[in-house]
């Protein structure tokens, strides 16, 4: 039998082995269901992947979000949103951010993207999983 100073020792040494073990297996999603776009939640990762996209984009103009289609939310040990969702160019350029309209004629860009984003968004943490944008 364990002395007793030994058990706290055996205990942690097992519950190291069994979150080590947890982690190795793949993870099941305990909840999978559609959102609406305008849920506070959605909404601040929306902002993120806006912001995201005009940072890494090359064009010389922003982009802005015209119609979400889908969203999904998946929830395991943190969250994750599955986001399909239409852009366009707009009329501000790189600095600018607030009040654009979108551009039209000649400078008319519409993209289609997907966002896969790791969220925990009440402390305002986000990373992208994959993303996939393609012109519409």
């Amino acid at each position: 039998m364990a002395r007793p100073r030994q058990a706290p020792q055996l205990l942690l040494a097992i519950l190291v082995a069994l979150v080590a073990f947890t982690y190795q297996a793949k993870k099941t999603f305990i909840s999978v269901h559609e959102v609406a776009a305008s849920v506070p939640y959605v909404v601040a990762t929306l902002e993120y992947v806006t912001n995201e996209f005009n940072q890494e984009s090359d064009d010389k103009y922003n982009f802005r979000i015209v119609r979400v289609l889908k969203v999904k939310k998946l929830i395991t040990d943190h969250m994750e949103y599955h986001m399909n969702f239409e852009m366009r160019r707009t009329t501000c350029q790189r600095l600018e951010a607030n009040n654009c309209s979108f551009q039209e004629g000649e400078l008319y860009k519409q993209i289609e993207c997907f966002y896969s984003v790791f969220a925990v968004p009440w402390f305002e943490k986000y990373k992208t999983l994959r993303k996939n944008c393609t012109n519409g």
